[in-house]
C-alpha cells in the first residue's frame, strides 16, 4: 500500500506524519514552530523529520499551511501567523532534497478534503468546512471537487461583514471572522465583561478590569459551562452570528453538509441552540442541511497534510489527483 508524508505547518507548532492511503497515521513528529527564531530553523527541523521517515519509500509529500500561498508553484507567501516566512519555495526545497513529488495546499482546503475523504463528510458531493479556529476560513467541495476559485482564494467567508460594529477580523470590524473565531470570542468576552463590571457584576472569567487582557475563548467557555450568565451570553451571541453566516452559505451553495472545526467541536453545546435558531430564521427552509463537528478532531491537520500528498479525489487548480 502506498505511503505518504504529510507536513502541517502552523504558527504555533509543526507536525510531520507518515501515513497510508487508508488514512492510517503510522508515525508522527511534532515540534514548536518558534517563529521568533525565523523560518530556516523550522524548515531545517521539518527536513530532519521527513528524512527520518524514509521518504524514498513515500509516493509523495503533502504540505498544509495557512495562506496566503501559491499552491500551484508551492510557495508560502508571508502568512500572518508565520512572520519571516516570505516567499518560501517549500515545494522546490522538498523535491530537490528528497526526490519525491511535493504538493502544497492552504490549511482550510486541506482540512476540507480530509473531512471529505476520512471524516464527517464522507460520501457527500457538496461540502462546506469552516475552520472555526483562531481565524475563520472555509473550504468548498462542489460537485465532488475542491473548488479553489480563480487564484485559490475561494472560501474566504471570514471576510464577509456580519455587522457594522463588532470585533475585527480580516482587518474588518464586524466580520464573520471577527465575530465567530477564537479571537472574536475573546474580543466579545472582553466587551461583555467590561459592561458587566460597569454594572457591578463580576463575571467568573473576568472578575475585575485588571484581568481583561487575560480573557480567552477557552476561559469564557469554562465559565459558561459552569453557569456564568455573562459567559453564556457571549457564546449565545457567537452562535447567533455563526448561524447567520452559515445561512448565507446554505442559501448560496446548497450543500449536503457543513462541517465545523476546532472551537465548535469543543463548545458545541454552548453554540448549537442559538446557531440553529439563526439558521432556521435566515436560511431557505428546504435547503437547510446538517451542521456537524469535524470528525477528525485535533488530528485534522495531520490528515489534511496527508490528503494533500495523496492528491486523492478532485480536479482543481493544482492538477488532477490520482
Amino acid at each position: 500500500m502506498k505511503k505518504y508524508i504529510g507536513i502541517d505547518i502552523g504558527g504555533t507548532k509543526c507536525a510531520v506524519v507518515l501515513g497510508d492511503a487508508e488514512g492510517r497515521i503510522l508515525k508522527k513528529v511534532r515540534f514548536p514552530t518558534q517563529t521568533d527564531r525565523g523560518a530556516q530553523q523550522a524548515i531545517d527541523r521539518i527536513l530532519q523529520a521527513v528524512a527520518a521517515m524514509h521518504p524514498a519509500q513515500a509516493a509523495a509529500i503533502g504540505v498544509s499551511c495557512g495562506g496566503p500561498l501559491d499552491s500551484v508553484q508551492g510557495t508560502i507567501l508571508s502568512p500572518p501567523n508565520l512572520p519571516g516566512w516570505d516567499h518560501i519555495e517549500i515545494k522546490r526545497i522538498l523535491e530537490e532534497r528528497f526526490g519525491r513529488p511535493a504538493y502544497v495546499q492552504n490549511d482550510a482546503n486541506a482540512c476540507t478534503v480530509a473531512e471529505w475523504k476520512f471524516g464527517a463528510a464522507r460520501g457527500k458531493r457538496n461540502v462546506i468546512f469552516l475552520t472555526c479556529g483562531t481565524g475563520m476560513g472555509a473550504g468548498l467541495i462542489l460537485d465532488g471537487r475542491l473548488y479553489e476559485g480563480r487564484d485559490g482564494a475561494a472560501g474566504e467567508i471570514g471576510h464577509v461583514r456580519m455587522s457594522e460594529l463588532g470585533p475585527a477580523g480580516f482587518g474588518k470590524p464586524g466580520s464573520f471572522e471577527g465575530l465567530c473565531s477564537g479571537s472574536g470570542i475573546r474580543q466579545l468576552g472582553q466587551t461583555f465583561a467590561l459592561a458587566a463590571l460597569q454594572q457591578g457584576e463580576r463575571p467568573a472569567y473576568c472578575p475585575d478590569k485588571g484581568e481583561l487582557m487575560q480573557v480567552t475563548a477557552a476561559s469564557i467557555a469554562q465559565a459558561a459551562e459552569a453557569g456564568d450568565a455573562t459567559a453564556q451570553q457571549v457564546y449565545q451571541t457567537v452562535g447567533a452570528y455563526l448561524g447567520r453566516g452559515i445561512a448565507i452559505l446554505i442559501d448560496v451553495l446548497n450543500p449536503d453538509i457543513i462541517v465545523l472545526g476546532s472551537i465548535f467541536g469543543r463548545s458545541e453545546e454552548l453554540l448549537r441552540r442559538s446557531m440553529e435558531e439563526s439558521i432556521r430564521r435566515e436560511a431557505i427552509g428546504a435547503s437547510i442541511c446538517p451542521v456537524v463537528p469535524a470528525a477528525l478532531g485535533e488530528h485534522i491537520g495531520d490528515y489534511g497534510a496527508l490528503c494533500t500528498g495523496m492528491r486523492n479525489g478532485y480536479v482543481g487548480r493544482t492538477g488532477t489527483f490520482d
